[in-house]
């Protein structure tokens, strides 16, 4: 299965901030008895991603995890059984798979190392692996925590493209759920999404950023190509599909919008993301007029993640299109509590629906719920 080994390595090397080395160091076979601190100490490595290969008659078992070379601890580990066909197929999807599970899986593992020390002892990666584990809570304070870190590494380390794309995803995203005004977030957003994208435009980040101004924005053409920029850099990755889904259910397109954000959750079934894949596959089926499956996608957001605003905003208006008139009611007072400005002139002016039909579709359901211009 070194075929395998080679797919391995050429879908890790699409995530750009991870430094992959040689094959037999990155894919190790169970039966070689390799030891993992030795692999660490000679290559210089932090983590080493293991694995086996069985064959039982027309049947394969595939198992791979993802060690902390330093310390032994494991991070991640999964398990594949499939039928022998197509090898070529099989591999691609093995690939895929383990490609997008692991990113967010090292992420988290990178900024929960960064939580013991200072932030002035931190390097540039550091400081954004801190910054994406406060940021994937998806609260308002702890969006601003994500800020903080990114601030700094710009500061720092002005052409670290990493930070500035992050930077600017939560400054956009930020906007969005009313946590700070369009001035404070999409023109500043802009600017750092741009120079991250001068400084490395095969980094998906920058770009994800800036299709979420353009969404934002209402520039929609620009917002889906340049989110299927960002899923053409790296087609592993959960997180870009998840956002090209986004860019589709706010246009109204519910299919293209459903499959991307399904197939998100294939590639990474854990991930810390998922409240945000489940939220765009909601504004699908909301756009659709499918409101059961809506709440069913926001409920299951909100268990995930209590703090998303945009989640919590759109099980309001689907729970009052449903007819659940009073919950609806009862929800739209604890949302005020947390966004007092909320309204209906607030909405018109900062949530993403790219058409005039979509939007008082939306704005619909928070009438119904008793939401006012003011």
């Amino acid at each position: 299965m070194d075929g395998l080994s080679e797919d391995l390595i050429t879908g890790l090397a699409r995530i750009r901030w991870l430094f992959v080395i040689a094959r037999n160091s990155t894919f190790i076979y169970r039966d070689r008895a390799v030891d993992v601190s030795q692999v660490s100490r000679e290559l210089g490595v932090r983590y080493v991603l293991e694995g086996s290969v069985r064959r039982d008659g027309d049947r394969l078992r595939i198992s791979a995890q993802l060690v902390d070379a330093i310390t032994g601890a494991h991070h991640w580990a999964e398990r594949y059984d499939r039928q022998i066909g197509d090898m070529f197929v099989v591999q691609d999807e093995i690939t895929r798979s383990v490609a997008a599970a692991i990113e967010p899986h090292l992420l988290a593992a990178e900024g929960i190392r960064t939580l013991s020390r200072s932030a002035d002892d931190l390097g540039a990666w550091e400081l954004v692996a801190r910054a994406q584990t406060c940021f994937w809570r998806l609260t308002r304070e702890d969006c601003a925590a994500a800020v903080e870190p990114l601030k700094r590494a710009v500061e720092a380390y002005p052409e670290y493209a990493p930070a500035r794309g992050l930077l600017a995803f939560c400054q956009v995203f930020a906007t969005h759920m009313g946590w700070i005004d369009r001035e404070r977030g999409l023109m500043p957003g802009r600017e750092q999404a741009i120079r991250a994208i001068a400084l490395d435009d095969r980094h998906p980040w920058g770009h994800i950023a800036l299709a979420y101004w353009a969404m934002m924005e209402r520039r929609t053409d620009e917002a889906i190509a340049t989110f299927r920029r960002a899923v053409s850099l790296n087609p592993n990755s959960a997180a870009a599909h998840s956002h090209l889904s986004r860019g589709f259910a706010f246009a109204g397109r519910d299919r293209e919008a459903i499959e991307h954000g399904e197939e998100a959750i294939r590639l990474s079934p854990l991930d810390p993301e998922m409240a945000l894949f489940l939220g765009a596959i909601a504004v699908a089926h909301y756009a659709a007029g499918r409101y059961a499956e809506t709440i069913e996608c926001s409920l299951e957001a909100q268990r995930l993640r209590p703090g998303f605003q945009g989640s919590r905003r759109l099980l309001c208006a689907s729970l009052a299109q449903a007819g659940r008139v009073d919950e609806a009611r009862s929800l739209l007072t604890i949302i005020r509590r947390e966004q007092p400005q909320l309204s209906l002139s607030w909405i018109r002016a900062n949530v993403p629906y790219q058409t005039p039909q979509l939007m008082e579709h939306f704005l619909e359901g928070f009438q119904k719920a008793g939401l006012g211009e003011d």
